[in-house]
């Protein structure tokens, strides 16, 4: 893949702080943005548990991870609190982000299922979308960053 820079954001988290793209990656470590559709459903409480199982090993790759819905913060306070989810959470609720990122929806209704490794520099360096097969986006985003490292 050809990287291209990826597009800046400031979006509230489920603390209702304000995240922006450029303070992550300002810690000098990769980003693994992954775009969802809906907190608590079930393709989407898979894809973050299995997120939350991996979050070690994406710390140790040197990767912060970071989920975005158009949920709003209370919705992910309340998703993140019932599954014990370490990362971050941020609202698109008007889904400007991921328009900005190029995730499609799937038959035009249901947000996409998108994740992009973004490197410290800031550009997207991988891409991996699949609306179902959400625990595959965890393998895909780890293998890439170990492969990294190696």
């Amino acid at each position: 893949m050809q990287t291209k820079p990826a597009p800046p954001f400031a979006l509230p988290s489920s603390t209702g702080e304000i995240v922006r793209l450029s303070d992550i990656l300002a810690s000098g470590r990769h980003a693994v943005v992954y775009f969802y559709p809906k907190d608590d459903t079930p393709g989407c409480t898979a894809e973050a548990c299995s997120f939350r199982d991996e979050y070690t090993a994406f710390q140790d790759a040197g990767a912060d991870v970071i989920g975005i819905s158009m949920d709003d913060a209370a919705s992910h306070q309340a998703f993140a609190a019932k599954h014990n989810l370490p990362f971050t959470l941020l609202s698109d609720a008007d889904g400007s982000v991921a328009r900005a990122f190029g995730v499609k929806k799937t038959l035009g209704l249901i947000p996409g299922r998108e994740t992009f490794i973004i490197s410290p520099s800031g550009q997207i360096v991988h891409r991996f979308s699949s609306q179902f097969n959400p625990k595959r986006h965890i393998r895909e985003a780890l293998e890439f960053l170990q492969n990294q490292r190696d």
